[in-house]
C-alpha cells in the first residue's frame, strides 16, 4: 500500500508504444520528473474518455512543470492502443491486467451496477514527485474539473 508523505515501491508495466519510446514503464525510470498516476476503470467508456481527453488537453501544462501522466486500467495493450487512437491521447496508458499496481494504489473496490455486485477500479489518481514520493492522492474521483485540481497540486509542488 502507498502512503503520503513516503516513497512509493517502484513499478513496472506494459505501456503502450506511446510511452516514451518504450513498451514498459517503470517508476524508477521517470526519477527527476513528477508523476500524475491515474486509475480508471475502463477504456472507452464515458467517464474514462472524459477524464483521458481533458489529461490530453491539458498535457502540455504539465510537460511546462515536468511532470509525466500515466493512465492505468486492467484493460490489454491491444484495448489501449485503440484506446489512444480513437482519442489520439498523448500520454502512455498502462496495463495492469494482473491487478498488481491497482492493489499497491487500493483502487480495487467493491462496486454495484443494476444490482450486481463486482470487484473494479476506483477512479483514483495519485501525484508523485520527482524524488518518488507520493505528494497526493485523490480517490473517488468525480471527472469534472479533476485535471484541473491536479495541475494545481503540481504546481503547488514547486513552493
Amino acid at each position: 500500500m502507498v502512503t503520503l508523505g513516503k516513497k512509493v515501491k517502484n513499478f513496472s508495466l506494459p505501456a503502450t508504444s506511446a510511452a516514451l519510446g518504450e513498451h514498459t514503464v517503470s517508476l524508477n525510470d521517470l526519477k527527476g520528473k513528477n508523476v500524475v498516476l491515474y486509475f480508471y476503470p475502463k477504456d472507452s467508456t464515458p467517464g474514462c474518455t472524459t477524464e483521458g481527453q481533458d489529461f490530453r488537453d491539458a498535457k502540455g501544462r504539465f510537460t511546462r512543470q515536468n511532470t509525466v501522466i500515466l493512465g492505468v486500467s486492467r484493460d490489454s495493450i491491444k484495448a489501449h492502443e485503440n484506446f489512444i487512437a480513437k482519442q489520439k491521447f498523448n500520454f502512455a496508458l498502462l496495463s495492469d491486467a494482473d491487478e498488481k499496481l491497482c492493489t499497491q494504489f487500493d483502487v480495487m473496490k467493491m462496486k454495484n451496477m443494476y444490482g450486481k455486485k463486482y470487484l473494479g477500479v476506483e477512479r483514483s489518481t495519485f501525484l508523485i514527485d520527482d524524488k518518488g514520493i507520493l505528494r497526493q492522492e485523490w480517490r473517488k474521483v468525480k471527472v469534472k474539473d479533476h485535471v484541473e485540481q491536479v495541475l494545481e497540486a503540481v504546481k503547488s509542488l514547486k513552493g
